[in-house]
């Protein structure tokens, strides 16, 4: 039982450090839309949102979750996360930003955390629930 809870803790660990580096990316494209274009919140969010999405969803399926699933599926599967999240936080979003002007730095950055937060229990349990520790480097790091 230990060492699954070991292993659990840090496959949290890199789905945060992953995330962070996602949310880097995330936060850099938002503030260069942001501050180059006249857009409102949401199509800079969008964009900034779907392209650290692609970064999370590669290095947390190979690394973090270890799938050897259907890469199709799982994208499937995450995009079906993001059909509801995504136009939630956008007008959620937009409303603050724009109509009771709220900081736009601050409102992607609660975005980002809830973003975190359910993304993580999505995929752990949703995406690639039955398939963690299948992929080559699970099985060669594997102890008997």
């Amino acid at each position: 039982m230990k060492i699954e809870k070991k292993k659990e803790t840090i496959r949290i660990v890199k789905f945060f450090l992953f995330s962070v580096s996602a949310g880097i990316i995330e936060i850099s494209v938002f503030a260069l839309l942001n501050e180059l274009t006249r857009w409102t919140y949401w199509p800079s969010y969008i964009i900034a949102l779907t392209l650290s999405v692609l970064w999370n969803f590669t290095l947390n399926r190979k690394f973090t979750f270890q799938s050897a699933s259907n890469v199709p599926v799982a994208m499937i599967k995450v995009a079906i996360f993001y059909l509801i999240f995504t136009p939630t936080t956008a007008m959620l979003g937009n409303y603050l930003a724009e109509d009771l002007r709220w900081n736009e730095y601050l409102v992607t950055a609660i975005n980002m955390v809830l973003n975190l937060t359910t993304e993580y229990l999505y995929n752990r349990f949703f995406v690639f629930g039955k398939t963690i520790d299948t992929n080559d480097r699970a099985k060669r790091n594997h102890i008997n």
